[in-house]
């Protein structure tokens, strides 16, 4: 309680302090208003600090400082201070910190602080500086932390940082500098950050940085930059950090990252980049930040990543010309956690693109044009727990695309054209039992016609009553000859085949224990006229009609007996494309069936003809009409004259 007390009393301890002022122990001096137009007087005799904020000091002269030896900070920041005396600082050579930020400086006397001899930081930011006299930081050998940004300033003498042999930070960002000299930074033995970004730079010369080898910081971004001088980094063995975002470079010399073993993060979007060489970058294992985005890049090399092994977070996205990556591209970072490729012009990723990144947590692929994806391709992705796919061209997924994933928290499918047909039974009925990861329910159905708008996670069995499941995969309709197949009653496979065209395909009918059949992965048809096969009563003969093309067939297929035969086999079957009219019926212990497909040709020759036998009945139904009230006319004339002649009568 007593030391609240005291801090609470802090302000009010000091034997004097100055109107609108603030005093703590007369140790810390603060002032602020506009009504202080000069420095107060009657300060306390062992201030250390002295803070003037916002006031109406329009001018420095050579006795605003005095009496005020014990001062080491001195700061007079946000107000319209645009003239120092010559000799204001010469009353206080101990000082060790100087801010004037924020003012409106425009010029600076070029001995003005010459006799500060023991002065660390001085920060000149936010003023209306055009040049830097060669000789105003003469005699700083102490400084440490320089801050010049946000001036007005264009040119830099080659040795206005000479003698600054202990200066650590360098400020320069904010400027309208065109160029360096060479030796502009000769002196800084001990820099270690160095910030040049939002200047107009156009070309970094070849030893620019060849005398900064403590140097770990180096923000170049936003300039003009056209031009890297080859090796122009070489010397920089520390930096850790480098960013050349927002400049104008169309091609980045070979080897331009070699040598720099202890890098980070790197910076190069917003670059017109139109190539990357093969040979960029060096052995960089502490590599964690890549950032390559908003580039002309049409490819990019296959080992551009393969020195980065501890890479952890990596965007290559809004490079609205690079349609394709290499399928070795990632292969060297184990240790990467977020991976961003949105916003590209990907059509097509390889199946093996992601297969070791075993540590990534986030993968951003939207916005791009991709129509498909392999099945295996996130396989390997053991703990994502974030995929992004929304704005692509998806039409369908394998089933089993997400299977691997079992920590996957958030998944975002919307914005694509999905096709409900058969072949997106295995993903439907995979989101119907993981609605839950979904970021945004409106995952839509756009065709066919009649279950557009649906939500895809709410299609079930009853909306794929079209497709019948078979035990080797998913058999799309399609017209032709006759196909006949043997197989037992399983589960249905994963795997996608694609059979030559039927009219009509047969199945044997059996019934008893299931037994396992291999089957080649293509399927030869006989003659549309053939429609039914009956087997054998004989327990030798041996009934198959599915036999492999010369160019993906194994060697030897193997029979099936009768005994196969009068095993049980999965009698639906799956077709992927849908909707089709089948028609089947069994024949001697086999069951053909009869597909007809509904392609676009198919689908209008059907709607013409449907709406012409609909018009066709309407006139119909119209002439009957017409008839009939013509026929009543003339039933009710008659009636009149029978009448009128009964009369007569």
């Amino acid at each position: 309680m007593l030391g609240i007390l005291v801090l609470l009393l802090l302000p009010y301890l000091a034997c004097s302090c100055p109107v609108h002022c603030v005093c703590y122990l007369g140790v810390a001096v603060q002032c602020v208003g506009p009504s202080i137009t000069d420095v107060p007087g009657q300060m306390p005799s062992n201030m250390t600090l002295l803070q003037l904020n916002v006031t109406n000091i329009n001018v420095l002269n050579q006795w605003s400082l005095q009496n005020m030896s014990p001062l080491l900070r001195f700061s007079l920041i946000q107000g319209p201070l645009h003239t120092i005396h010559p000799l204001a600082f010469y009353a206080t050579p101990q000082l060790r910190s100087i801010k004037l930020s924020l003012n409106k400086l425009v010029t600076l006397p070029g001995k003005v602080f010459s006799p500060l001899a023991d002065l660390e930081q001085l920060q000149l930011d936010a003023n209306q500086l055009e040049s830097i006299p060669s000789e105003m930081l003469r005699g700083l050998t102490k400084l440490q932390h320089l801050e010049l940004n946000s001036n007005q300033i264009s040119r830099l003498d080659p040795g206005v940082f000479d003698g600054l042999s202990s200066l650590t930070f360098l400020n320069l960002g904010g400027n309208l500098i065109r160029a360096l000299a060479p030796g502009t930074f000769r002196s800084l033995t001990a820099l270690r950050r160095l910030m040049l970004y939002t200047n107009r730079l156009e070309v970094l010369e070849g030893n620019l940085f060849g005398h900064l080898p403590e140097l770990v910081d180096l923000k170049i971004h936003n300039n003009h930059i056209t031009r890297l001088a080859p090796k122009v980094f070489w010397s920089l063995g520390k930096l850790s950090i480098l960013t050349l975002s927002g400049n104008q470079l169309q091609e980045v010399p070979e080897k331009s990252f070699y040598h720099m073993p202890k890098l980070v993060k790197i910076t190069l979007w917003t670059n017109p980049l139109r190539s990357l060489p093969a040979l960029l970058m060096g052995h960089t294992p502490f590599m964690q930040e890549f950032y390559l985005f908003s580039t002309a890049l049409t490819n990019v090399p296959g080992n551009l990543f393969a020195n980065m092994t501890g890479l952890l977070r990596l965007n290559l996205h809004l490079n609205s010309q690079l349609q394709e990556l290499p399928a070795e591209l990632f292969h060297n970072l184990p240790k990467l956690k977020k991976l961003s490729i949105k916003c590209n012009d990907l059509r097509t990723l390889h199946p093996d693109l992601f297969s070791n990144l075993t540590s990534l947590s986030v993968l951003d692929l939207n916005d791009n044009k991709l129509r498909s994806l392999p099945s295996t391709i996130f396989q390997n992705l053991k703990v994502v727990s974030a995929i992004d796919l929304k704005n692509n061209e998806l039409q369908t997924l394998p089933g089993e695309i997400f299977h691997s994933n079992g920590v996957l928290k958030k998944l975002s499918l919307i914005h694509n054209q999905w096709v409900c047909d058969c072949q997106i039974e295995g993903l439907a009925y995979w989101l119907g039992a993981n609605k839950q990861v979904l970021d945004d329910h409106a995952v839509l159905c756009q065709s066919p016609s009649y279950k557009m708008l649906r939500p895809l996670w709410s299609l079930g069995e009853k909306d794929f009553y079209e497709c019948i499941p078979l035990a080797v995969g998913y058999f799309p309709r399609q017209r032709g000859s006759q196909t006949k197949i043997s197989t037992p009653r399983q589960s249905p496979a994963v795997t996608t085949y694609q059979p030559s065209t039927s009219q009509s395909t047969t199945f044997p009918l059996a019934s008893s224990t299931p037994a396992s059949i291999a089957l080649p992965p293509r399927i030869t048809t006989t003659a549309p006229t053939t429609t039914a096969t009956s087997t054998s009563t004989t327990a030798s003969t041996t009934a198959t009609s599915i036999t492999p093309e010369a160019s993906s067939a194994p060697p030897s297929i193997p029979s099936i007996s009768m005994e196969q035969h009068s095993r049980p086999f999965y009698d639906r079957l799956v077709f992927e494309q849908g909707p089709e009219f089948v028609h089947h019926h069994p024949h001697q212990g086999w069951v053909s069936v009869w597909t007809l497909p509904l392609d676009a040709d198919h689908l209008g020759l059907l709607m013409t003809s449907h709406i012409l036998l609909m018009v066709t009945g309407a006139l119909l139904i119209f002439a009957s009409m017409c008839g009939m009230y013509r026929l009543e006319k003339v039933m009710r004339e008659l009636r009149v004259e029978n009448k009128d002649d009964r009369h007569a009568l």
